[in-house]
């Protein structure tokens, strides 16, 4: 038996912010990031349209890229003490992975962080607030999604957590608010998001429900990619819409090992944080080749690139053509084509491989893969990404 779920309201297109003048509640508390969205004015837009709507409003700011566990406890403790009927989040992925991380305390105090990192495993939520999700990076598509990313930096670990009930009641996905994102950040989100959209498609756990949209957001972000990275605000929008559907897609179907690398390296080495859809990029053309060797994936990678208009005469070709296409993304948006060419040193590598290989392996992500890997496996495939050498096993 299968499950599809979604947002029970999601708002789009541009002005769609206005939507939370409906929400219908006496107190709501604000989670977002850094400063842009205090300096584009829509916290002060979001404040305004919660007035309107009677509620009383709280901001928790300052949420940090890839947010802390102890992030998350600080959050869950001012909810607890102001008790919204609405969480509000605002901002990149962090902000609002965070903030579904902090509704599960809010609501129940006693839990720990060890219990939820068991994907499916949340208690039921929604006993004391709703939660409504609003986007400024077209990528990790969590205002759609059943899925939280919060960082044990003790660890070095980042932990999916994955589970329906952290779904958002409402989504937001307005367009003005990915105007002014960082160049750096067009791409590294938009091939996060073409990332979800190819992963979703060849998951085990793909369905009728979720290919079309796969799919669509697949030719979206080929489309339009690389017009929103050169500027223009109309790509820009559609990029905001297709990294939404990417999100519907793989919310229901899930992921593969390319999200499960990704996680398990970001914050793992010294040199720096490799940004997630950094990070995805580098891995994904990686990743199809070792997948590929599946029959059942090389098919499904084959549909992907005739559906979306890429030469070949055979399935092989069609596989090729596709990482092929995304290579010349990559290229075209500065993105490193190795973790040694974005400044992972290899001494640090090496030491840490081993660790990182098996974390990878037991990730959440790694089950709906479509070719299964052992620890052995996903040390070679990591040597692969790091020194750009042939996936040939």
């Amino acid at each position: 038996m299968g499950r599809f779920t979604l947002p029970r309201d999601l708002f789009y297109g541009r002005d769609s912010l206005e939507n939370l003048k409906n929400l219908s509640g006496k107190k709501a508390i604000v989670v977002s990031g850094g400063s842009s969205m205090k300096k584009g004015g829509f916290l002060d837009k979001v404040e305004k349209y919660l007035q309107e709507a009677g509620m009383e409003v709280k901001f928790f700011e300052g949420v940090e890229p890839d947010p802390s566990v102890e992030t998350v406890m600080k959050g869950a403790a001012a909810m607890q003490e102001f008790q919204p009927d609405w969480i509000v989040s605002i901002g990149g992925g962090s902000p609002i992975d965070a903030a579904k991380a902090m509704w599960a305390f809010y609501e129940y105090p006693d839990t720990t962080f060890e219990d939820l990192i068991t994907p499916f495993n949340f208690p039921n939520l929604r006993t004391k607030a709703r939660f409504c999700a609003i986007p400024s990076t077209s990528g990790t598509a969590t205002e759609v999604t059943a899925f939280s990313v919060i960082t044990d930096y003790a660890k070095g670990i980042k932990y999916p957590l994955a589970d329906f009930e952290i779904t958002p009641d409402v989504a937001i996905v307005d367009p003005a608010l990915v105007e002014s994102l960082p160049i750096k950040q067009v791409a590294y989100t938009g091939m996060d998001a073409l990332t979800h959209s190819i992963e979703a498609y060849v998951s085990t756990l793909n369905s009728p429900f979720t290919d079309p949209l796969a799919i669509k957001a697949i030719e979206m972000t080929l489309d339009y990619l690389p017009q929103s990275y050169l500027g223009d605000m109309c790509a820009r929008e559609q990029m905001h819409y297709a990294q939404c559907l990417a999100g519907q897609a793989f919310s229901n179907a899930l992921l593969g090992i390319v999200h499960s690398m990704a996680h398990k390296t970001g914050a793992v080495f010294s040199t720096g944080h490799i940004p997630h859809g950094c990070a995805n990029a580098i891995y994904l053309p990686y990743v199809i080749k070792y997948n590929a060797h599946e029959p059942e994936a090389m098919r499904r990678y084959a549909d992907i690139a005739r559906r979306v208009g890429l030469g070949g005469t055979s399935e092989k070709a069609q596989v090729n053509a596709l990482i092929a296409k995304i290579e010349e993304f990559n290229r075209a948006m500065a993105i490193p084509k190795t973790i040694q060419e974005f400044g992972v040193k290899e001494d640090e590598f090496l030491e840490k491989l081993d660790t990182i290989a098996a974390n990878a392996v037991g990730d959440a992500c790694t089950g709906s893969n479509p070719r299964e890997i052992n620890p052995e496996q996903m040390a070679k495939l990591f040597k692969c990404t790091f020194y750009g050498t042939e996936v040939d096993f």
